[in-house]
């Protein structure tokens, strides 16, 4: 169960442990995943001033203690707020930042954020892109959003680029989607725009036909999010990596 493009267990959001005082998508979550030798998965959101981020949610409460929306608040705001429960005081970082850091030395796999609109599409997309140009280490790009893997190919990121994908039946957090987004997107119907290299399919979805068909065509699948063992040796007959958290997987994995 492991494929070239990613060769090593994906660090959910970095090997963050939050009772240990080590926070999800923080620059020490990201030490310790490249110190266990772990890939690591991120989470890039745009700043009101057009700067991206690393950060998961769309607002701020649940990491910063702070009211409001990431795209609502200058980059200087998000990276000078340390992410509660830190014991290091990590803020988040800017997206450059966290490229110096890494330096080539694990894998990324960059999620791009859904955005509110096209003007923010673009941006956050044409952001990466360029800065990805001058980068020097393995980064592949996914999304939840078709239109974000189109435009980041468009601005010229030529490195792997996936899809995530599920069931599609409706979440609290998709309820913006109607019908016949869901289909599109569940039978990944978007394949001649997005030309997608990946798929990253959450565990319980990883049956579906259209994840079978296109990982026997040899796009290679990734599984996430995976809590233990168990969950891992349950997946591995349909995927080629895992992205986990919570535990240390084995390597085999």
């Amino acid at each position: 169960m492991t494929d070239t493009l990613f060769p090593d267990p994906i660090a959910h959001r970095g090997l963050h442990d939050r009772a240990k005082g080590v926070i999800e998508n923080s620059a020490s979550a990201f030490e310790a995943a490249i110190a266990g030798g772990f890939a690591i998965e991120c989470d890039v959101q745009l700043t009101a001033d057009g700067v991206p981020v690393i950060f998961h949610d769309d607002d701020m409460q649940r990491l910063l203690g702070l009211d409001g929306a990431v795209a609502d608040v200058a980059a200087s705001t998000i990276t000078s707020t340390p992410l509660l429960d830190s014991a290091a005081k990590d803020c988040p970082q800017k997206f450059t930042d966290f490229l110096v850091q890494i330096a080539g030395r694990a894998l990324l796999q960059i999620e791009l954020k859904h955005q509110r609109d096209a003007h923010g599409t673009q941006l956050l997309a044409r952001s990466v892109a360029e800065l990805l140009k001058t980068y020097e280490g393995p980064t592949t790009v996914e999304s939840f959003d078709p239109n974000l893997l189109t435009a980041i190919r468009q601005f010229g990121f030529t490195g792997p680029r996936g899809i995530i994908t599920y069931d599609y039946e409706q979440k609290d957090w998709d309820t913006h989607l109607n019908e016949q987004q869901r289909y599109t997107l569940r039978h990944l119907l978007h394949w001649h725009e997005t030309q997608f290299d990946f798929i990253s399919c959450h565990d319980k979805a990883l049956q579906l036909p259209a994840i079978i068909f296109w990982r026997a065509l040899g796009k290679p699948v990734t599984a996430w999010t995976i809590r233990s063992q168990a969950e891992a040796d349950a997946a591995r007959p349909f995927v080629d990596q895992i992205v986990f958290e919570g535990f240390a997987p084995a390597k085999s994995a």
